[in-house]
């Protein structure tokens, strides 16, 4: 037996010396066994690990439970009395360690003696408090030896809160049930981790990643569907924007269209407008208003014009003949410069006027062409007892034309009607018309300039050779049989009644336009004309730019077998 020197309390053995003076009489400093805190007493203490260590607290404590299960020294295997005191004072200890992890048997030390500097001990106040209550639940009629044999329990799983009888009994409980509880930190750092591949989260297995993703999946699929509601109504919106937008642009591309269409048809007579008639009745009362005609001349004129309409026959009033005697006489006394001339028969020119200005050059072309003719006695057969016709009268012989079958598609296109109208012709209709009087011609088109700069050479070469079959030896002028040629550009028609071949080999056409008024080409009838007079006639290669030209050429005379031929034959040629 063993008694304390301090307090005479006797113990049987000298660890229950240590651990009584270690809890009763050891008054040492309280410091946080975490942040090191100190200066000041238990309770406090308590109330700091409670508050800022808490999670630090619970798995000290469970810690402290399974090393005191495992504690074990060889006196214990030795000694099985010492062993159950040991195992009271882990227990009491562990009970204490609960209030304040630090406090274990661990910290006894085992050579027996009690230096200060040896213990590491805090809240030695409350474990003298806890030791003092267990003492007085303890009835003493029933201490055997040892003052702790009473206090002893079985030991509880820390885990799950499994009893068993002996410590040996629980280290295997733990290590057998509770394995996966024990392992190190290596293990779990070797475990592998998923990432979430849309968010970034780590995951410790792949069921848990899935499921994971599929919650994103879910929201994705109602987000789109939100999304495709908005997208199917902008989409709608969107069409009917684009629908109104293309029934505006139909309407004005229509408005456009209509526009430049009744502009086509004034361009081309086609406006309903009124005829020759209409409108040389119309130019002269402008004319009197003006005071540049005489009431009495204007009514003189009308009766005139009604008589020219009645039978058909063109006044001659816009007519100057003579012209190609007085240029065969000029390039025979003048013209110097001139190597050789070629004319030819005889053409009288027609100009427009007040009924026809601005629409009529075809028909006042194709009245020269047939005063031509008329001069021609190869042509008194198919024209025999026939007069220079007037507008309208050329214009009624085209829609005769027409009735017989020639030119379906060019009828077609001026709505198989021409009289009462301003309509424009061109060559076809000028073809057709001859045609139809048993005239043999044909039309050769130059549809693109063969030359520099969109000139055309090869058109006056071709007008050259028509003119003279053989130009070496043959006198410096030529009045050929040949009847003028009807030229045709985009916008307007004249004639060709000849062609020059200058000295330096250049060529040169000499054309009647319908456009230059009566005053103009009687000065081409003087006695002494002189070179500038010509001027209006002269078209060198460089004046003709247009982009494609048309020519009618007369041949001859069809028989009326080859008149019905020609209905449905087009003498057309087309010059590369």
């Amino acid at each position: 037996m063993l008694s304390c020197d301090i307090c005479g309390e006797t113990v049987t053995s000298e660890p229950d010396m240590k651990a009584h003076l270690l809890i009763v009489h050891m008054e040492n400093e309280v410091i946080c066994p975490f942040c090191k805190l100190s200066g000041v007493n238990y309770d406090e203490m308590c109330f700091h690990i409670e508050t800022a260590h808490f999670e630090q607290n619970e798995l000290e404590r469970n810690f402290a439970r399974i090393n005191t299960i495992q504690i074990r020294t060889s006196d214990n295997r030795k000694d099985n009395t010492l062993q159950c005191r040991m195992e009271v004072n882990s227990s009491v200890h562990s009970a204490c360690a609960s209030n304040h992890p630090k406090i274990s048997v661990q910290s006894l030390p085992n050579d027996g003696t009690l230096e200060h500097k040896t213990f590491y001990s805090e809240n030695l106040t409350e474990s003298r408090k806890f030791l003092k209550s267990k003492e007085k639940e303890c009835d003493p009629s029933k201490i055997k030896g040892s003052i702790y044999e009473t206090t002893y329990s079985s030991p509880e799983c820390p885990f799950c809160g499994r009893i068993e009888d002996c410590s040996q009994d629980m280290e295997n409980h733990v290590k057998t049930k509770h394995a996966d509880l024990l392992d190190t930190p290596s293990e779990d750092h070797d475990q592998p981790l998923y990432d979430c591949p849309m968010c970034g989260l780590i995951c410790t297995n792949y069921p848990i990643l899935q499921e994971h993703v599929d919650l994103h999946l879910e929201e994705s699929s109602f987000g789109h569907g939100i999304d495709r509601v908005q997208c199917s109504r902008d989409l709608e919106l969107a069409h009917q924007l684009q629908q109104e937008e293309d029934r505006k642009r139909r309407s004005e591309e229509s408005r456009q269209e209509m526009g430049e269409f009744q502009k086509l048809q004034r361009q081309y007579g086609l406006d309903n407008s009124g005829g020759y008639k209409q409108q040389q009745l119309r130019n002269m009362e402008i004319e009197v208003n003006r005071g540049r005609m005489h009431p009495s001349e204007f009514h003189r004129r009308k009766a005139d014009m009604m008589e020219s309409l009645a039978i058909g026959i063109d006044d001659g009033k816009t007519k100057t003949s003579g012209i190609i005697e007085a240029l065969y006489r000029y390039y025979q006394n003048a013209a110097t410069d001139v190597r050789r001339v070629w004319l030819s028969t005889g053409v009288d020119h027609f100009h427009s006027s007040f009924g026809d200005k601005g629409w009529g050059c075809g028909y006042r072309n194709f009245q020269m062409l047939l005063s031509s003719l008329l001069q021609n006695d190869a042509y008194d057969d198919c024209l025999k007892g026939m007069s220079i016709p007037c507008i309208p009268k050329i214009q009624s012989m085209i829609e005769d034309a027409w009735k017989e079958g020639f030119d379906p598609q060019g009828a077609s296109q001026l709505n198989n009607r021409l009289q009462g109208t301003k309509a424009w012709i061109g060559a076809c209709e000028v073809y057709t018309l001859l045609t139809s009087l048993r005239v043999k011609c044909h039309i050769v088109d130059f549809h693109k300039s063969t030359g520099p700069l969109g000139t055309h050479p090869r058109l006056f070469e071709w007008i050259l050779n028509y003119y003279s079959s053989d130009r070496e030896g043959s006198p410096k002028v030529m009045c050929t049989s040949k009847p003028p040629i009807y030229l045709q550009h985009q916008g307007h028609s004249r004639t060709v009644v000849g062609i020059e071949e200058r000295k330096n080999r250049t060529l040169c056409l000499l054309i009647f336009d319908p456009g230059c008024p009566s005053r103009e080409m009687q000065k081409l009838l003087k006695q002494d004309m002189e070179a500038s007079n010509l001027k209006q006639l002269r078209k060198f290669v460089g004046n003709l730019k247009h982009k494609q030209y048309q020519i009618v050429a007369v041949e001859g005379v069809l028989s009326s077998e080859e008149k019905v031929v020609s209905i449905y034959v087009f003498d057309y040629v087309k010059l590369e």
